[in-house]
């Protein structure tokens, strides 16, 4: 049986990827922080199966500001593969604390990658880099060869993370890989994304909650897919004959006024009716326009993504108007 480490597990991608393995059987360990909370909201369906919970899925807490924490884990659990999925994700939230950023996002790798070097688990590592990378982009589309242009401090904290995974490749003989992953959505997004906001505010709004939603810059356009699609690439990635980084992306890139159109056009509303705008929500420095370019992933790791813009839109507001009782 594989085992495999996950960091980030109670997260979007953390929670897919999760129900991913467990399906291949693999024995699952998940990183996850000490909090005040219960935060486990998204695998604790997987906990409910008596053939997954207590035996073949188990939780170890760990920080990625701790490395001796991260060290300890990876020696108990002795994984043939690790999953790094944690960060301080929220673009918007980095520029506001960019050292926390740094400390989590770009350290965070590099003491999880010094770890295994220093244990000397030959797992195979996969980075969750992030298209946020290529910022003021330089080509159209994006692809791995595309030089980065970040601009917030994740981009620069993720641009770090994903040249030491690269180093530690070259260096060190690691199975060390990067997924650069254009935006991923999906009902389990957190609810300070974009795209939920605009899905679970469309689903306040039906159900009577709430009369307006306020975003920030509505014309930056995003190549948007499905996070159950993508854990799919990750785990393709580690199972590749050689180590290499990979883009992963739809090639096909919609504004935040077309998902508002997609989503509100839905449910047979206007989005100009109930959206204001709040410079609050402005980025400092933006970025305009990603659009990636997935052909090495297709030619070597044979995927593709399945589900399309408009299902992955009326996915999530399906899923945000049963969540508040809306029709």
């Amino acid at each position: 049986m594989k085992k495999a480490v996950i960091t980030g597990i109670t997260g979007q991608d953390g929670s897919y990827l999760a129900e991913l393995l467990l399906a291949k059987g693999y024995e699952v360990h998940g990183v996850i922080r000490r909090s005040s909370h219960i935060n486990t909201m998204r695998i604790d369906h997987l906990f409910e199966n008596k053939e997954i919970g207590g035996k073949r899925l188990f939780l170890h807490y760990g920080d990625l500001t701790d490395g001796s924490s991260l060290r300890k884990i990876l020696e108990k659990a002795q994984p043939d593969e690790v999953y790094h999925l944690a960060a301080q994700s929220h673009v918007r939230v980095s520029f506001d604390i960019p050292e926390y950023t740094t400390d989590t996002t770009a350290l965070g790798a590099c003491r999880i990658l010094e770890a295994l070097k220093e244990t000397e688990i030959p797992a195979r590592y996969y980075q969750a880099s992030s298209s946020e990378m290529y910022g003021k982009v330089l080509e159209v589309p994006q692809t791995e060869k595309t030089p980065f242009y970040p601009r917030s401090p994740y981009a620069c904290a993720k641009a770090y993370a994903f040249y030491l995974t690269r180093n530690y490749r070259e260096g060190y003989n690691m199975f060390a890989c990067n997924g650069i992953l254009f935006n991923h959505e999906s009902p389990r997004r957190g609810e300070t994304f974009v795209t939920r906001k605009i899905t679970l505010g469309l689903a306040n709004i039906l159900a009577g909650k709430q009369d307006k939603l306020y975003l920030g810059n509505l014309d930056a356009k995003r190549d948007w897919g499905f996070a159950g699609d993508y854990v799919d690439a990750m785990w393709r990635i580690l199972q590749a004959d050689e180590p290499d980084d990979y883009v992963i992306a739809t090639g096909e890139t919609y504004s935040i006024k077309d998902f508002l159109t997609e989503a509100f056009s839905y449910k047979g509303l206007n989005w100009e009716d109930y959206v204001g705008i709040d410079k609050k929500y402005f980025r400092p420095t933006e970025v305009d326009l990603l659009i990636g370019d997935a052909s090495n992933a297709k030619n070597k790791l044979g995927w593709e993504p399945k589900t399309s813009f408009k299902e992955l839109v009326r996915m999530m507001v399906d899923s945000d108007c049963e969540l508040v009782g809306a029709k």
